[in-house]
This record gives C-alpha cells, structure tokens and sequence, in this order.
C-alpha cells in the first residue's frame, strides 16, 4: 500500500478502499439517477442517502425538510465535505436505460454524482476507522436546493450544521474537463449572482407623435444598453460585474407606444465587496438613465448568492491529496465561472474551496450543464472520492 509522509503522520492512499466501493457507487449514482428530486422536495433522496449510511454503522441526522449529515470518526473535528443533493426541473434527452423516470426532473447538473462521491467519502472513512487509521472527525453534508436560490446551503447554516466545522470543501461535475482530472482555482471560482427585473410605465401613444408620450419602448433600450456601461465604469473592472438582459417585453403593434414593459436578467460579479455595493450602485443608475424620459419605474433586484471564494490553504489541501491520489498531471488550472453556487454561504462562514471534477468521456462530446442529454463518465466518482477522502486524511493530520 503506498503512504505518504504529511505533516506529522503517515497516510495511506485510499484507493485500495475505494476501488473495493466502485460498483455500489455506480449503482447509488444511477438509482439517483432514475429518482430526481427538485429542490426541497428530495424526501426519497434522503431516505436512500441515510438508508446506505445506516447500513455502513453509521449515524447520519436529518436536516428540517430535506437533507441529511453524518460524522464519521472520533476526536477533534477536522473538515466538512458538502454535497448538493436536488435535481432540475429539464426533460431528460439521454436515452440511457437508467434515465429519470420523473417526467420533467433530471440530473442535468450532476448532483447525482456529487451525492454519490461524498457518500463514497463516507463509506471510505468508514472503513478506514473500522481499522483505526482515521484519526479525527469529519462532518459530510447532504444539503437540499442548491439550485433555487438563494440556496439550500442558508438551511444548513440556520440549523447549526455549520458551527463546528472549521473548513470546508465541494465538489462540482466539469462536462469541459476529461474524467480523470480536476480543476483547482484560488480565489472566486464562481460569481455572484442576482436576479433583475425592471418594471417600466407611462402614457401610451402613437409613434408618430412620441412627444405627446412617455416613450416606454425608447426609455427600456436606454436602460439595456446604458446600465451595463456605466455599471462597468463605476466598479472596478477586476471586479467583472456583468449585467445581460434575459427578457425585454412591450407593445403588441408597430406603430403604437405602449404604456407599459418590462426587463428582466442578471447582475453577476466576482468579487464580494463589490457585490454588496453594486445593489444600491444598481438603483440609482437605473433611475438617472430612465429620468429624463419621464417614465416611472419599479426595480425588483433579488439577491442570489455571492461568489465561492476558494482559499489558498484549502485548496492546497484539496491538491496535495490530488497529486497523490491522481497524479500531479491531472490537475489543471480552472477557469472562472460566472454561474452562481449557493456554496459560497458557507465559504463566507468558514475557509473552504470547491474543486471541478471532470467527466468527460476522453475524446467524447462536450456538454454543457443543466443540458438534458448530459451524460457525466461514472469513473469520475472515484476520482472524486479519492480526492476528497484523501484531503479529509490531510486536514485531521494538521490536527495533530
């Protein structure tokens, strides 16, 4: 068995226990698969997910609503591993023979594998504290709605489930990246992300005579266009505030001013700070772009997440148990994502990373998350089990 010299104590590699958990593990993921639950509504999901801990002699605890979490271990507690367990409401496209039997719900965005991989983690500690080498805790979250925002990761916190944990760390599936490897980032991985909606109202009229209206239509295309600008000359460019308009909805003929429209989109951002700033920043330059035209306007921002911000510790732990688990040419620099991720709550409370998982078929088709004929490769959750296993060793050996 390889080990490795970490800190003060001698660690094993994983990879004897995990290879052992591989076909329970395919099997988990694709029952998973078949039965998708959408956002605080994963009431069988925790079931199982509870079911195959208790099976393992393990105590997990059930969240209020949805969601579940487990120690494993004894002794000082030494790191938090989260999992999103919620599926989407897409209509699944793959064809596979262990595709969503729930019309409409599909694991678009892999949180089937990333369940899967931390209840791999588990089982594998498990294991090796039934042979007294897991010399600490370790506290696996199975946390409901990520993906309605602003996030199931709030529910956790508001439980206390966060208290204890000194870090933290998370998983995402990479359609982008080939199964095998992982992407590391220090710093946002992820953006901020609101939602936006403008409500645009004043007198209707003919357009041959726009002087005698409130021209709705023209004040809305000076908001889409103007906004974004003078958002990204008033914020600090590093900062990459982006706002893109997903809907802009007036009139209903072409020669008639209408009385009434509306925009709606995203405001997104990379740094923290200047996510909470752009709120306000947001109100008032949507109000002097519309005022001269005379039009009124209600602004509805709702605020979504902030961005994960990786640390560089915890992201060293995550590469450290990659280089020996995986090999160091299989980790690659991940670029940043302007999605949002309700993870980033919990690396607000405590240090933590997120590491991209690769699951692409090497040489295979390149998907795009939340894509109804996403087909994730199955040999990444032993990657990702391996991964994850081998920073929780890495974390209780700076215990010591």
């Amino acid at each position: 068995m390889r080990t490795v010299k970490y800190r003060k104590a001698t660690l094993p590699s994983v990879q004897p226990w995990v290879e052992q958990l591989e076909p329970q593990l395919v099997e988990f993921r694709r029952d998973l698969h078949r039965n998708p639950e959408l956002s605080f509504a994963e009431y069988r999901t925790t079931e199982v997910i509870m079911a195959r801990l208790r099976e393992a002699g393990l105590d997990p605890v059930p969240m209020v609503g949805t969601g579940a979490w487990v120690e494993v271990g004894s002794g000082p507690l030494a790191i938090g591993l989260r999992a999103d367990i919620d599926a989407l409401p897409v209509l699944e496209e793959t064809g596979l023979d262990y595709a969503s039997t729930i019309d409409g719900v599909a694991h678009a965005c892999g949180h089937d594998i990333h369940t899967t991989v931390m209840l791999g983690v588990a089982l594998t500690l498990k294991k090796l504290d039934d042979e007294g080498l897991l010399h600490g805790r370790v506290r696996v979250i199975f946390q409901p709605a990520e993906e309605k925002m602003p996030g199931g990761a709030l529910s956790v916190i508001s439980q206390g489930i966060l208290d204890e944990v000194p870090r933290i760390l998370a998983l995402h599936c990479d359609p982008r990246i080939d199964v095998g490897t992982i992407g590391t980032r220090i710093g946002a991985i992820t953006s901020a992300s609101d939602t936006i909606r403008i409500e645009v109202d004043g007198r209707g009229g003919h357009t041959s005579r726009p002087h005698l209206t409130e021209d709705v239509v023209f004040a809305m295309s000076q908001i889409a266009t103007q906004v974004p600008a003078v958002l990204g000359r008033r914020i600090d460019v590093r900062s990459a505030v982006s706002v893109v308009w997903g809907q802009i909805h007036a009139g209903s003929a072409p020669n008639a001013i209408p009385a009434t429209g509306y925009l709606a989109g995203t405001m997104r951002c990379l740094d923290g700070e200047a996510w909470h700033a752009a709120g306000q920043m947001l109100d008032d330059t949507v109000r002097q772009v519309a005022a001269p035209y005379g039009v009124d306007i209600k602004l509805q921002h709702t605020r979504g997440v902030p961005p994960v911000v990786n640390s560089a510790t915890e992201t060293g732990l995550i590469e450290s148990a990659a280089r020996f688990e995986i090999g160091p040419e299989n980790i690659e620099l991940t670029p940043q994502s302007m999605g949002g991720e309700d993870f980033a709550w919990m690396t607000e409370k405590v240090p933590g990373a997120m590491l991209r998982l690769g699951t692409r078929e090497p040489g295979g088709e390149t998907y795009d998350l939340h894509r109804g004929d996403y087909i994730p490769d199955e040999g990444s959750i032993t990657v990702g089990v391996a991964v994850m296993a081998g920073a929780c060793l890495r974390a209780i050996a700076e215990l010591d």
